[in-house]
């Protein structure tokens, strides 16, 4: 799969469910490209590198999001 069309896939993919929820496990965004996991990992990193995907981790489980979505991105801009 191309970086342009896989990255596509995810923004549409996560749009769709942001009114549930804005972070996602790595295995719902490798399910969302139709990919095994491996596969799916350097296009994921790609994404978060260029700033269309977000890391997140509470120190025992790591997220990934849109970048500036959910409660989350809200809370670290605050002041």
């Amino acid at each position: 799969m191309e970086y342009a069309e896989a990255k596509a896939k995810i923004i549409e993919g996560l749009t769709k469910k942001l009114k549930t929820k804005s972070k996602f496990y790595f295995n719902d965004l490798s399910e969302i490209l139709e990919m095994k996991p491996r596969e799916a990992k350097k296009l994921i990193n790609d994404m978060v590198a260029d700033g269309t995907l977000e890391y997140w981790s509470s120190g025992s489980t790591s997220m990934y999001g849109l970048t500036g979505t959910g409660k989350q991105a809200a809370a670290e801009h605050e002041e």
